[in-house]
């Protein structure tokens, strides 16, 4: 049996230096994993925001993660079940991915929202 060791350091976008009265919540997540583990970086330019958006997919079976920004936190979100491409969530929003599309949705914003549009930056011309 592999035995792969997976460690998501600073990834949750906590301050590395704090006022002298702040409580330092920072912390290493560490995912011991059977089997072979693999972790893509994918860059998207999203409709509304100006910078490209990096997001990090963590493969290994049965755990699938996309760790990436929303608005000022970087948030760590888990596949669930979809009925084409891949859903991930995280607390009130959604990361779904089909192809080089992609959509984020708050799930708090209203039935009048509008998802935020993204395309992998691979694709574009």
């Amino acid at each position: 049996m592999i035995v792969r060791t997976l460690a998501l350091a600073g990834m949750l976008g906590l301050a590395a230096s704090l006022p002298a009265a702040a409580v330092d919540t920072s912390m290493q997540l560490v995912l011991t994993l059977d089997g072979p583990a693999q972790r893509d970086i994918a860059t998207y330019q999203c409709e509304g925001i100006d910078d490209p958006v990096t997001v990090q997919y963590i493969n290994a079976h049965p755990i699938f993660l996309a760790v990436l920004p929303v608005e000022d936190d970087t948030l760590i979100f888990v596949a669930t079940v979809s009925g084409s491409g891949v859903r991930y969530v995280s607390g009130q929003y959604v990361w779904h991915t089909s192809g080089a599309e992609a959509l984020l949705i708050d799930e708090m914003a209203g039935e009048d929202a509008d998802p935020i549009d993204c395309i992998s930056a691979a694709d574009i011309p």
